[in-house]
């Protein structure tokens, strides 16, 4: 007999099954996707505590986020006098409304740049994308457009913002409100040209210059000293105390034979003063008698074992010496205005050598070969070497000892080395060596070294002079006086400028080009040195940038109205804001509002070229306005002024207060008549 068929049972038992497969599937895949979620059955207590423990978290989370957002309100009232970082104010926003949109983001940063094209706004939010993808690995699909939509729906109130609007796949274009703008420009004329610091107010060691004792400073010179003297203005302006410190090297063998120079040559020297006028000589003949003369050589060696023992008469010795090349350094740091350089140099870490060395060695960190003692830093085929087989120390132990005084006993926050680039893999074994001593970690003490290019002669070749010798620094200096005061009267500006007014010129003209064609370039590149090219009044030179801002100065004064007039005009107008309307006028106000998003973005790089060029780019602007945009007008047959715009001057003034602060930081002089 046979039984019948269960066609109803059979078919719910493959859907059943069809359907455990499925899940298996499902699962397989989640945890491909390493999103793979249990069930509650599958969960015991203590991973449902930690689910529970998330969300608090996240919960959390969101209501700091909030809460940072009250007290940055409650602290507009303190900032108000300081101009707004842009891009900084415009992140915040958009970060509370990606975090309003979806509070699983939180950790999720935002990127936020200037538009390339003005057709497409001011700003641009370009997060969509990178959101969306985030949000994906999370297992919530949205396509970039949507997020970008869902975004701009939780967008919080803001005073910045006039409008925005989504372009391709997500990018959101955000457009600056005019009434921002207008109350941004009264502020600066008000309250000048204040930025806030970014992140911690802190200490900030900077080593730069650092030429050595008893040899004369040469080109190679000028771009650590200059980069150094920029880099120390920059931290100084937005708040920090900032130790400038001159490495100069100012110990080692190199010195016996000076010292044993200076006993033959002036025997007297301890009673007298020996009249040396010339150092270079002088280490040259002393160099020729240590490489020639047996006997001298032997007193040589003799003469540093006693530096190194301080004897008090060879200590005399090197003291003259030094104060020798220390009123040569005066001169040139004198005359390219570079002040509040401390002298450190190698002999004043002399004695923290050993404790370094013995300290390293008692965290067993270094090892003896063929009577050398040597640090291997992790990831490095090359050792430093802290103990040479004679026991002598070396620019390695000076250097080890040196970056620890500076976390330790100058309680550094931000350490920073200007040399040029051939010093880069030297640095980054000491500071290696440093991190594995755990002097410091990255997290809480900034070390960086700052390396730079060569200088280049036109030729394309290392700078030299026509003998093939290294091209003296004060040689430069004069040269670029010579050349600047015979262009200014090949101008006939001896004619228009008094003797003084002519004199100052030239020399912040002079000064200021060599130093701008230094800073304007990146560090890491090498550049040509042409005095043609700094000196052209045309271009991103120091000569057109300072005729420029002198040029804007006098607009006022041609004018006949005076800064107590400008002021008086400014404070009227801080609640409303300037009245502009042109939009050239907004052109050149939003360049102006761009200077603090340009200084963090400096700190940030230590970049000193990106401010070089916003100094030029805010010239260009002023002269896009100045064009488009009439300040004076006058009676074309008379001359006389018939009507004087006073909002406009008030845009010259305020952009001239900018570029001067930029001069301050570039360490350039200006003049206000050229």
């Amino acid at each position: 007999m046979t039984s019948k068929f269960d066609f109803a049972n059979a078919e719910q038992e493959v859907v059943l099954q069809e359907n455990e497969v499925a899940a298996l599937v499902n699962h397989i895949t989640n945890l491909q996707r390493g999103d793979y979620k249990l069930t509650d059955g599958e969960k015991n207590k203590e991973i449902s505590d930690l689910e529970t423990n998330v969300e608090k978290l996240k919960y959390q989370a969101v209501h700091l986020r909030r809460s940072l957002k009250e007290e940055l309100k409650r602290s507009t009232g303190q900032d108000a006098k300081l101009m707004t970082n842009v891009i900084g104010a415009l992140s915040q926003v958009f970060e509370e409304a990606i975090c309003n949109a979806f509070p699983d983001a939180t950790e999720f940063k935002v990127s936020v740049t200037p538009t390339q094209n003005d057709k497409h706004g001011d700003y641009q939010c370009n997060s969509a994308m990178s959101l969306s993808g985030f949000l994906s690995k999370m297992g919530k699909k949205m396509p970039p457009r949507e997020v970008a939509q869902t975004v701009l729906k939780h967008l919080p109130a803001c005073d910045l913002i006039a409008s925005t609007s989504i372009a391709g796949p997500g990018f959101i274009n955000i457009t600056l409100s005019g009434d921002f703008i207008k109350r941004s420009l009264s502020n600066i004329l008000v309250n000048g040209v204040k930025v806030k610091s970014f992140g911690h107010k802190g200490r900030v060691v900077i080593d730069y210059s650092s030429p050595n004792i008893a040899k004369e400073m040469h080109v190679g010179h000028l771009r650590s000293t200059i980069i150094g003297d920029c880099l120390g203005n920059l931290f100084e302006y937005l708040g920090h105390d900032v130790l400038r410190l001159n490495h100069v090297g100012d110990w080692g063998t190199q010195f016996g034979m000076l010292i044993a120079h200076l006993m033959d040559e002036y025997p007297n020297y301890v009673e007298e003063c020996p009249p040396i006028q010339d150092l270079q000589a002088f280490y040259k003949a002393s160099k020729k008698r240590f490489d020639n003369e047996s006997d001298f050589k032997e007193r040589a060696y003799k003469c540093v074992v006693k530096l190194q023992s301080r004897s008090p008469d060879v200590i005399k010795a090197w003291h003259l010496i030094c104060d020798v090349s220390r009123r040569e350094f005066k001169l040139i740091y004198d005359r390219l205005s570079i002040s509040n350089l401390e002298e450190r140099g190698e002999s004043y870490y002399h004695e923290l050598m050993a404790e370094t060395v013995e300290e390293l060695k008692q965290m067993g960190m270094v090892y003896e070969e063929e009577g050398r003692q040597l640090i291997f830093p992790e990831g490095s085929q090359y050792p430093l070497t802290v103990v040479k087989s004679d026991g002598g120390y070396t620019y390695d132990t000076s250097d080890l000892a040196c970056i620890k005084q500076r976390i330790f006993k100058e309680n550094g926050d931000i350490l920073l080395y200007v040399t040029d680039s051939g010093q880069a893999s030297h640095f980054d074994l000491i500071f290696k060596t440093a991190r594995t001593a755990k002097w410091y970690a990255p997290d809480n003490v900034r070390v960086e070294h700052i390396g730079f290019g060569c200088v280049l002669g036109e030729d394309g070749k290392k700078f030299k002079t026509r003998s093939g010798d290294t091209v003296r620094l004060v040689d430069l200096l004069d040269e670029g006086l010579k050349r600047c005061e015979d262009k200014l009267k090949e101008r006939g500006r001896d004619k228009e400028l008094t003797t003084e007014e002519l004199e100052s010129v030239k020399k912040a003209v002079a000064y200021g080009c060599i130093k701008y064609a230094d800073l304007s370039h990146n560090l890491n590149n090498d550049y040509i040195f042409s005095f043609d090219k700094m000196l052209d009044d045309r271009g991103n030179t120091a000569a057109y940038l300072l005729y420029a801002y002198t040029r804007i100065r006098s607009i006022s004064r041609n004018a006949k109205v005076n800064q107590e007039k400008l002021d008086e005009i400014a404070k009227s107008s801080i609640s409303g804001g300037i009245n502009i309307s042109h939009v050239k006028e907004f052109k050149l106000g939003k360049c102006m509002l761009k200077f603090p998003d340009i200084l963090s973005q400096v700190c940030k790089e230590l970049t000193p070229h990106l401010l070089c060029g916003y100094l030029y780019e805010l010239s260009s602007s002023f002269t896009e306005f100045y064009d488009n945009c009439y300040c004076i007008e006058k009676d074309r047959v008379t001359g006389d002024i018939i009507k004087v715009n006073f909002e406009r001057l008030l845009m010259c003034d305020a952009t001239a207060a900018i570029m001067e602060q930029c001069f301050k930081i570039l360490g350039l002089k200006t003049v206000q008549k050229m």
